[in-house]
Protein backbone atom coordinates (compact mmCIF):
# COMPACT_ATOMS: atom_id res chain seq x y z
CA UNK A 1 0.00 0.00 0.00
CA UNK A 2 1.28 4.00 -0.69
CA UNK A 3 1.19 6.14 2.16
CA UNK A 4 -2.42 7.25 1.78
CA UNK A 5 -3.50 3.13 2.43
CA UNK A 6 -4.70 2.64 -0.96
CA UNK A 7 -3.76 -0.67 -2.74
CA UNK A 8 -1.15 -0.43 -5.50
CA UNK A 9 -2.32 -1.89 -8.33
CA UNK A 10 0.63 -3.60 -11.01
CA UNK A 11 -0.34 -3.97 -14.18
CA UNK A 12 1.67 -6.58 -15.98
CA UNK A 13 2.46 -6.42 -19.54
CA UNK A 14 0.51 -7.55 -22.22
CA UNK A 15 1.64 -9.75 -24.99
CA UNK A 16 0.98 -9.07 -28.78
CA UNK A 17 1.23 -12.90 -29.49
CA UNK A 18 1.49 -15.62 -28.21
CA UNK A 19 -0.49 -18.26 -25.22
CA UNK A 20 -1.99 -17.52 -21.80
CA UNK A 21 -2.87 -20.69 -19.70
CA UNK A 22 -5.31 -19.21 -16.79
CA UNK A 23 -7.01 -21.06 -14.06
CA UNK A 24 -4.34 -22.68 -13.20
CA UNK A 25 -4.79 -24.44 -9.83
CA UNK A 26 -1.88 -22.51 -8.15
CA UNK A 27 -0.30 -26.30 -6.54
CA UNK A 28 0.02 -27.46 -10.65
CA UNK A 29 1.73 -23.60 -11.88
CA UNK A 30 4.93 -25.20 -11.44
CA UNK A 31 4.49 -28.39 -13.31
CA UNK A 32 2.33 -26.59 -16.14
CA UNK A 33 5.53 -24.46 -16.26
CA UNK A 34 7.99 -27.59 -16.51
CA UNK A 35 5.66 -29.25 -19.50
CA UNK A 36 5.69 -26.14 -21.30
CA UNK A 37 9.73 -25.62 -20.78
CA UNK A 38 9.38 -21.89 -20.32
CA UNK A 39 12.79 -21.84 -18.85
CA UNK A 40 13.84 -22.71 -22.37
CA UNK A 41 11.73 -20.31 -23.83
CA UNK A 42 13.26 -17.43 -25.66
CA UNK A 43 10.33 -15.04 -25.65
CA UNK A 44 9.02 -13.32 -22.65
CA UNK A 45 7.48 -15.54 -20.27
CA UNK A 46 5.55 -14.52 -16.88
CA UNK A 47 4.31 -17.20 -14.61
CA UNK A 48 2.10 -15.50 -11.51
CA UNK A 49 1.25 -17.61 -9.19
CA UNK A 50 -1.01 -17.31 -5.65
CA UNK A 51 -3.30 -14.83 -7.55
CA UNK A 52 -6.63 -14.41 -6.04
CA UNK A 53 -9.10 -16.15 -8.20
CA UNK A 54 -13.23 -16.52 -7.46
CA UNK A 55 -13.31 -19.92 -8.89
CA UNK A 56 -10.06 -21.64 -7.66
CA UNK A 57 -9.19 -19.74 -4.63
CA UNK A 58 -5.76 -19.18 -5.70
CA UNK A 59 -5.00 -19.63 -9.07
CA UNK A 60 -1.57 -19.45 -11.37
CA UNK A 61 -1.42 -17.83 -15.20
CA UNK A 62 1.30 -18.48 -17.49
CA UNK A 63 2.26 -15.94 -20.27
CA UNK A 64 4.28 -17.13 -23.00
CA UNK A 65 4.73 -14.40 -25.95
CA UNK A 66 4.83 -15.95 -30.12
CA UNK A 67 3.86 -19.14 -28.87
CA UNK A 68 1.25 -21.83 -29.83
CA UNK A 69 0.52 -24.75 -27.87
CA UNK A 70 0.52 -28.05 -29.14
CA UNK A 71 -2.02 -30.86 -28.55
CA UNK A 72 0.36 -32.89 -26.70
CA UNK A 73 1.51 -30.09 -24.40
CA UNK A 74 -2.50 -29.14 -24.15
CA UNK A 75 -3.14 -32.96 -23.29
CA UNK A 76 -0.66 -32.90 -20.37
CA UNK A 77 -1.62 -29.45 -19.16
CA UNK A 78 -5.46 -30.93 -18.95
CA UNK A 79 -3.98 -33.94 -16.57
CA UNK A 80 -2.67 -31.64 -14.03
CA UNK A 81 -4.30 -28.67 -14.15
CA UNK A 82 -7.83 -29.95 -15.44
CA UNK A 83 -9.99 -26.39 -14.93
CA UNK A 84 -6.95 -24.35 -17.15
CA UNK A 85 -8.09 -22.07 -19.90
CA UNK A 86 -6.21 -21.07 -22.94
CA UNK A 87 -6.33 -18.26 -24.51
CA UNK A 88 -5.09 -17.40 -27.93
CA UNK A 89 -3.64 -13.67 -28.04
CA UNK A 90 -2.94 -11.88 -31.53
CA UNK A 91 -2.49 -8.44 -31.69
CA UNK A 92 -2.65 -7.76 -27.55
CA UNK A 93 -6.36 -9.28 -28.33
CA UNK A 94 -7.87 -12.30 -27.20
CA UNK A 95 -8.67 -14.55 -30.07
CA UNK A 96 -9.43 -18.01 -29.04
CA UNK A 97 -10.49 -19.03 -25.33
CA UNK A 98 -11.20 -22.83 -24.68
CA UNK A 99 -11.20 -25.21 -21.35
CA UNK A 100 -8.40 -28.31 -21.73
CA UNK A 101 -10.61 -31.21 -21.74
CA UNK A 102 -9.24 -34.76 -21.64
CA UNK A 103 -9.46 -36.68 -24.81
CA UNK A 104 -10.96 -40.03 -23.83
CA UNK A 105 -7.37 -41.73 -24.55
CA UNK A 106 -4.11 -40.37 -24.17
CA UNK A 107 -0.45 -41.78 -26.00
CA UNK A 108 2.98 -41.21 -25.43
CA UNK A 109 3.03 -38.39 -22.91
CA UNK A 110 2.26 -40.60 -19.48
CA UNK A 111 4.60 -43.28 -17.88
CA UNK A 112 2.99 -46.03 -16.44
CA UNK A 113 4.64 -46.47 -12.63
CA UNK A 114 4.20 -49.99 -12.82
CA UNK A 115 7.59 -51.58 -12.99
CA UNK A 116 6.60 -54.86 -14.74
CA UNK A 117 4.60 -52.87 -17.36
CA UNK A 118 5.93 -53.21 -20.86
CA UNK A 119 5.80 -50.25 -22.14
CA UNK A 120 8.78 -50.02 -19.45
CA UNK A 121 10.54 -53.15 -20.72
CA UNK A 122 10.32 -52.78 -24.22
CA UNK A 123 10.24 -50.06 -26.91
CA UNK A 124 6.73 -48.89 -28.15
CA UNK A 125 4.41 -46.01 -26.89
CA UNK A 126 2.34 -45.84 -23.96
CA UNK A 127 -1.62 -45.90 -24.13
CA UNK A 128 -4.10 -44.70 -21.01
CA UNK A 129 -7.52 -44.65 -21.37
CA UNK A 130 -9.27 -41.35 -19.16
CA UNK A 131 -10.89 -43.00 -16.57
CA UNK A 132 -11.84 -40.70 -14.09
CA UNK A 133 -11.29 -36.70 -14.10
CA UNK A 134 -11.63 -35.29 -10.12
CA UNK A 135 -8.81 -36.45 -9.74
CA UNK A 136 -7.80 -36.96 -12.89
CA UNK A 137 -7.90 -41.45 -13.56
CA UNK A 138 -5.80 -43.12 -15.90
CA UNK A 139 -5.73 -46.90 -16.94
CA UNK A 140 -2.95 -48.70 -18.67
CA UNK A 141 -3.77 -50.58 -21.91
CA UNK A 142 -1.17 -52.77 -21.35
CA UNK A 143 -1.20 -54.16 -17.39
CA UNK A 144 -4.54 -51.78 -16.75
CA UNK A 145 -2.80 -50.43 -13.61
CA UNK A 146 -5.10 -47.36 -12.65
CA UNK A 147 -3.15 -44.15 -11.49
CA UNK A 148 -4.56 -40.95 -9.91
CA UNK A 149 -3.64 -37.72 -9.83
CA UNK A 150 0.16 -37.47 -8.17
CA UNK A 151 0.96 -40.92 -9.26
CA UNK A 152 0.42 -39.76 -12.82
CA UNK A 153 3.46 -39.39 -14.46
CA UNK A 154 4.11 -36.93 -17.58
CA UNK A 155 7.24 -38.47 -19.69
Amino acid sequence: MDDNQNPVQLNVSAIRHGTVIDHVDSRATFQVARILQVESEENKVLVGLNLESGNLGLKGIIKIENRRLTAEEANKIALVAPDATLNIIENFRVVKKAKVELPEQIERVVKCYNPRCITNNQPGDTHFKIIGSRPTALRCRYCERVMKGNAILLK
